[in-house]
């Protein structure tokens, strides 16, 4: 916080001074599994194949700032239904901002579920639209009927719901998505992030609903680097956010590097699907320890309480091993843990760190 005398303090917007800046902590040395990546690697001949395109790459040159080629790769690996349009992004990031802008009239609400994805909440302090959230069951379940009463009450400009939700795992039941979708009277985007991991995709429903645009990133399928998101929806939502999407936000090299991936995008899903058999192992093995309830999930990391979560924490990091510290983070959230799924071994190393860490504890 600058000091009271500081230009910053009588300039800066209120809310701005109040927030803190998103924290990422320093992972080298670590054992990485706190922030969702895929831990498999682009196999090694398609490395070959990605490092031949990238020599060859016009970096002198800005990037197509259609990304048409790209584009078209990403229609036809999710099988868009007619008259759907994509828009790109750096990350999702970038695309939650560019709807809150978008859609932030005196007075608007950005509605959310709480605990769940902090940018949202973040993003619209950032743009100063009014923010309304809607806790969770005790269970992380949707409390439908409280969202429903919100929605009539505030009449949000802009819903996010994540699908699966993060940090907890946890994917909604679709018919009272839908039902969201329905009741609301602006637009409901389904941030779909994790979307390699789970069951079910509303992507299938676009056409339906004339309020709805799905989100994808392709960071948590093993992308993280290229920082590239997209929307899909109809025209008409995506020609009007288009006018406010910077230029050249998606550069050449993750334009040509993603292009190339999605060549082989069933390599990515196959690695995909591992980290879904990786998941149920690491699952069951946490459920075997007395001390933690973990909870079900359907993207690529478990959500899990324990007592006293930041010495828990702070053990595992002695041993080695990074994972999401979220006790503190929101109410609801007291003494929970993140772990991404790693690989087989990565995950081995750390339910030992972890049985480590609560004998130690355990003996005082």
């Amino acid at each position: 916080m600058p000091s009271a005398s500081s230009p910053a303090s009588t300039l800066l917007r209120r809310e701005i001074l109040d927030l803190h800046a998103y924290h990422v902590p320093d992972s080298a040395g670590y054992i990485k599994l706190d922030a969702m990546e895929n831990p498999y690697p682009v196999p090694s001949a398609l490395r070959g194949e990605i490092a031949d395109a990238v020599a060859a790459a016009a970096i002198n040159r800005y990037p197509d700032p259609a990304a048409a080629s790209l584009k078209e790769k990403i229609r036809g690996v999710l099988g868009l239904p007619d008259g759907m349009e994509v828009l790109l992004g750096n990350g999702s990031d970038e695309l939650i901002q560019l709807l809150a802008m978008a859609l932030n009239k005196p007075g608007a609400a950005l509605l959310g579920v709480e605990p769940s994805f902090v940018m949202y909440r973040m993003i619209a302090t950032f743009t100063g639209m009014r923010y309304v959230s809607v806790p969770l069951t005790e269970d992380f379940s949707l409390d439908l009927p409280a969202t429903l009463a919100a929605i009539r009450r505030e009449q949000p400009a802009l819903i996010f719901l994540a699908y699966p939700n993060n940090p907890t795992g946890n994917l909604f039941p679709a018919d009272a998505v839908i039902q969201i979708i329905e009741a609301a009277q602006g637009l409901v985007v389904v941030d779909e992030a994790y979307y390699a991991f789970a069951g079910d995709s509303f992507i299938p429903r676009l056409a339906r609903y004339s309020n709805l645009l799905v989100m994808r990133t392709f960071s948590k399928l093993g992308m993280a680097g290229l920082r590239l998101g997209f929307l899909a929806g109809s025209a008409a939502w995506l020609e009007q956010l288009e006018k406010l999407r910077l230029p050249y936000n998606v550069g050449v090299l993750p334009q040509l590097v993603a292009g190339k991936l999605l060549e082989h995008h069933g390599v990515l899903l196959r690695q995909a699907e591992q980290i879904k058999r990786d998941r149920a192992k690491l699952y069951r093995q946490l459920s075997e320890i007395a001390a933690v309830r973990v909870y079900p999930s359907e993207a690529n990391f478990l959500l899990f309480r324990v007592a006293h979560a930041t010495e828990v924490f702070d053990g595992l990091k002695q041993r080695g091993v990074l994972i999401k510290n979220l006790n503190g983070g929101h109410p609801m959230l007291h003494d929970c843990l993140r772990v991404t799924v790693g690989t087989g071994d990565e995950c081995a190393k750390f339910v030992s760190a972890l049985h480590d860490t609560l004998t130690q504890l355990a003996q005082g």
